[in-house]
């Protein structure tokens, strides 16, 4: 009991309504922990620590367009050391761009973990701002993504309209 106790002072939580939805995002004393999707809103943490507020302001900036780059700390404790590299070869991914699950596997040493690389991608507990939406199959094809494919264009559209608009936008 007295264990679930610290980790209870030692989370705090934020939500942040985006253009595809709230997120919900926990931080620890280490830095973020998670960004998510979630249904509804809940209540942000009182008083709100100064990297939740900054995460809530680089996400509204990256959403205005106004950002590219996220300058954030993250908590990733406890999970696997391959899924972690995984996370740092995406957070190298520029904005804007993409690559394929291979061509990290390669980048990796390991080119037959493209399957790994993609559970790896599947389990990312930060989204958007470590960006596994970025990742594609080699054929450019649009590719899993744990909030669906259509959440994945959009932030790839966001990121660049030219590459990724919808042919029917084009004639609008």
């Amino acid at each position: 009991m007295c264990s679930s106790l610290i980790v209870f002072f030692m989370e705090s939580k934020a939500y942040f309504k985006s253009p595809l939805g709230i997120l919900e995002i926990v931080a620890t004393l280490r830095g973020i922990r998670s960004i998510k999707f979630v249904e509804r809103r809940g209540k942000n943490s009182d008083p709100m620590p100064d990297l939740l507020e900054n995460c809530l302001q680089q996400l509204a900036e990256y959403f205005e367009g106004n950002r590219r780059e996220f300058k954030l700390p993250f908590d990733w404790s406890g999970e696997p050391e391959f899924h972690q590299e995984v996370w740092r070869e995406l957070l190298e991914i520029p904005y804007g761009h993409t690559t394929s699950y291979l061509a990290i596997a390669e980048k990796l040493g390991n080119p037959k973990a493209v399957r790994a690389v993609g559970q790896a991608n599947a389990h990312n507990p930060i989204a958007i701002v470590v960006p596994c939406h970025r990742v594609i199959a080699k054929s450019g094809d649009l590719q899993g993504y744990f909030y669906g494919l259509d959440v994945k264009r959009q932030l790839l559209e966001l990121e660049n309209p030219m590459s990724f608009a919808r042919q029917g936008d084009l004639f609008s």
